[in-house]
């Protein structure tokens, strides 16, 4: 049967740190994680009981054996997994300074396998019949992935299947040379209904950096839907039919912000499969986003459906509450930049 979810690009373990507040060079221990947006978005699809894989590759090394074991874990299929002898599976460490400094420390040069994705390797069946495909800005950053992300997005438009997301994704540390970017997130956002990005990233994608300006911007690239993350502004989804809804954030206690994009991600997977409208979707992922948010570790810290219900049970008594104009506490939401809770990992 086809995937209700398949993504494609990042994948590597995340190594961070088990005390928050120091550097690097002060911790002691650290916990390890699958990791890789994409891989992600589909481990929090599976949270939500949605048939889910992933097209990447990893290294030929113990931690490419890990990525297989945990996604199986976590019920991913690993079908799609290839291996790569250019270099080993990635790994990620950050340092955690709660409530809006994250930094992260890639390790992926010379170049990641999961950037020697082939065109000639895909299933361009299991792409073209999966309700939902996903794609990221890092997947256009560098061949042959380049060209493998864009044949599998025509294919995909050619064949008129269903949603197709393009989460933009935008990491100038992995593209040779950035300026080179908005011409092929312009030919990715002709194959895609729907578009994902901060204010930074629907920026490179578009030029433009205010909100309805860069949804209207995405529209006219091609999408049925763009979703705008402004930060603690919250959210802005605008449709093709002009339709529009802005959501607040919603108030968390910041543990690690990174993952919480991943979360938003896979939520918004399953609410486009439920067939809800745009507002209902969008409330709903912001909220899973803000779960992952205080929480430690992203993969495993992917919310049920019941957990995101429940925060936005408690969201809306906070809101209509006597003290819900009350100064903040320390805390923001899954939309927040890139300078923030945005963050995937």
């Amino acid at each position: 049967m086809p995937f209700e979810v398949l993504t494609m690009g990042r994948v590597g373990v995340d190594v961070y740190p088990l005390q928050t507040g120091v550097g690097l060079a002060e911790v002691a221990s650290f916990g390890k994680y699958l990791g890789g947006s994409p891989t992600n978005v589909a481990v929090a699809a599976a949270r939500y009981g949605r048939s889910a894989a992933v097209i990447t590759k990893t290294g030929r090394d113990p931690f490419g054996e890990f990525v297989r074991q945990a996604l199986e874990g976590y019920g991913v299929d690993a079908r799609f997994v290839g291996a790569s002898g250019i270099a080993p599976t990635p790994v990620t460490f950050c340092e955690i300074f709660p409530p809006d400094d994250f930094p992260l420390y890639f390790y992926r040069l010379p170049k990641a396998p999961d950037l020697d994705i082939q065109a000639a390797e895909l299933d361009l069946d299991a792409v073209r019949d999966a309700r939902i495909f996903w794609v990221t800005g890092t997947g256009l950053s560098e061949e042959p992935s380049r060209s493998a992300t864009l044949a599998a997005l025509a294919h995909r438009a050619g064949a008129g299947a269903g949603a197709t997301v393009f989460d933009l994704d935008w990491r100038p540390m992995f593209w040779t040379d950035p300026s080179r970017a908005r011409a092929f997130y312009a030919e990715a956002l002709r194959h895609t209904t729907v578009a994902v990005g901060n204010l930074d990233e629907c920026e490179v994608a578009t030029g433009e950096c205010e909100p309805y300006a860069a949804a209207k911007a995405l529209l006219a690239a091609g999408v049925e839907l763009a979703v705008v993350k402004q930060g603690p502004k919250g959210v802005l989804a605008v449709g093709r039919d002009g339709s529009a809804a802005e959501i607040p954030p919603v108030p968390v206690d910041v543990v690690n912000g990174l993952g919480a994009g991943d979360a938003f991600g896979g939520a918004l997977c399953h609410g486009l499969l439920s067939g809800w409208d745009t507002r209902r979707i969008v409330s709903f992922a912001n909220a899973a986003g803000a779960i992952v948010a205080g929480r430690l570790a992203c993969s495993e810290a992917m919310p049920s459906e019941a957990e995101v219900e429940a925060k936005l049970h408690e969201a809306a008594l906070a809101a209509s509450s006597p003290t819900a104009h009350a100064p903040a506490r320390a805390s923001s939401s899954a939309s927040s930049s890139s300078s923030s809770f945005e963050r995937k990992a």
